[in-house]
């Protein structure tokens, strides 16, 4: 149930920035729904590599350069969905994460965290 109610949330999330960016595009929810799907899989295989091979960068930016892998996930996800999903520049990609990254920590605290202790 965890990684549906992720994928929910990235959703979510995605289809936020593409409302308010216009370098970031969706071409509908189901798109949302596939990119949300295949940037956790990223996530899962692609992100951990990046990780080590960066470490000494992201240790002496004191892990800001996480942002920056976050951002290189999304523009694969991008890249991998063709016109569906659509990121205009890596400084786009970078804002981006950014605000996956404010946007699904102010979600798991105010909306998801509530919700499991009702239980």
């Amino acid at each position: 149930m965890g990684w549906l109610a992720g994928i929910l949330v990235n959703t979510i999330v995605l289809m936020v920035i593409a409302g308010y960016f216009q370098g970031f595009y969706l071409s509908g929810i189901g798109a949302a729904v596939i990119a949300s799907i295949i940037l956790s899989v990223l996530n899962i295989i692609v992100r951990p590599i990046l990780i080590l091979l960066t470490l000494p960068v992201t240790i002496l930016t004191l892990g800001l350069f996480m942002f920056v892998i976050n951002a290189i996930t999304l523009m694969l996800a991008a890249g991998l969905m063709g016109n569906a999903f659509q990121i205009d520049g890596f400084g786009m990609a970078l804002l981006a994460a950014v605000l996956i990254a404010i946007l699904n920590a102010l979600i798991q605290t105010f909306v998801i965290k509530p919700l499991q202790e009702k239980r």
